[in-house]
């Protein structure tokens, strides 16, 4: 992403920080910990952390936003590591996953001090009013994956509790990555209350568009199957969109086919429903409407190029490929 060269400096000391975080005096850990790493990613939650931080305008200690974007990265890391045991993945971004390569047990538990490690540099920061932002965006993060395995197989879940789970486990993480930038630069409570609806609407409008590479993305670019959330029976967007164009006799096949082994013709089939019947307009829409609460909250803050640059990166949601 060219748009994050203006913190392009910040992302890479992340990622010689995360590099000496993961070491470890066990192998299986630091195995485990190198192999996520090393599968890549876009790094935007150590990126939202520095122009957040830039975007108030005030000088701070650019190694807490190095040291903190290490440990909410961290955070995400082991988050993927625990989904991808749960969705049995055997890839992730085109490359074998941790639990593929080293078990179930070893990534859990290698999950788990990667989880704990994050906990230790949050604490070394010693900011409380940091240390509670994110502590609680981790357990609203937690409590968003148990509430959406709830509703795995529901084929009758509403557009609410969609909305519910995907602010619980994607949005408000987001939304402290912003917060934690704002509070390192010493925001006022309404310049962090503005990046804090920011981090959350681009959020929801991320999953959103994640949801839709599920049913159409390139799986050579994504690394992952299409209509995996389909074949779980997980309820989307997308999905809840098309559920309400459905004929009976459609209805039917799709509600016998969710979450019970959808061959890859069925997956095409729903898909191409999704497209001609405007399901994947209408996510598009809700994804396109989220980015614009989240650019419009930007205008509390001072006009600035970081400020720029964090509502192109707000576009740039919206038309992501991977």
């Amino acid at each position: 992403m060219d748009l994050l060269a203006e913190v392009a400096e910040d992302v890479n000391r992340v990622e010689e920080e995360l590099r000496r975080q993961i070491l470890s005096r066990v192998d299986l850990v630091e195995r485990v910990s190198r192999l996520t790493l090393e599968a890549g990613g876009k790094r935007l939650r150590p990126a939202f952390i520095a122009l957040a931080a830039k975007a108030i305008g005030n000088p701070f200690e650019e190694e807490r936003v190095v040291k903190l974007g290490a440990s909410l990265e961290m955070i995400h890391m082991a988050t993927l590591i625990h989904d991808d045991v749960i969705d049995d993945a055997k890839t992730r971004r085109g490359k074998p996953t941790a639990a593929a390569e080293l078990g179930n047990t070893a990534a859990i538990l290698s999950g788990d001090v990667l989880l704990a490690k994050a906990m230790s540099v949050l604490a070394s920061d010693a900011d409380l009013t940091v240390i509670r932002v994110v502590s609680t965006a981790v357990e609203t993060m937690a409590e968003g994956e148990v509430r959406e395995l709830e509703a795995r197989g529901d084929f009758d879940l509403t557009e609410a509790a969609y909305e519910e789970i995907v602010e619980l486990k994607t949005g408000r993480f987001i939304e402290a990555c912003c917060q934690v930038g704002a509070l390192i630069a010493a925001a006022t409570p309404s310049e962090v209350d503005a990046l804090s609806t920011y981090g959350k609407h681009v959020g929801l409008a991320f999953q959103i568009v994640d949801d839709l590479l599920d049913y159409r993305g390139d799986k050579a670019k994504t690394g992952k199957s299409t209509g995996t959330d389909f074949r779980e029976g997980q309820m989307t967007l997308p999905m809840i969109y098309l559920r309400e164009t459905l004929s009976d006799a459609e209805e039917k096949i799709a509600r016998h086919r969710f979450g019970n082994g959808a061959s890859d013709d069925e997956i095409r089939m729903i898909a191409d429903w999704m497209d001609t019947r405007g399901a994947f307009e209408r996510a598009e829409n809700e994804a396109r409407r989220r980015v614009g609460i989240a650019k419009d909250a930007l205008k509390a803050l001072r006009d600035s190029h970081s400020r720029q640059v964090l509502e192109a990166v707000a576009d740039y949601v919206l038309f992501r490929k991977v």
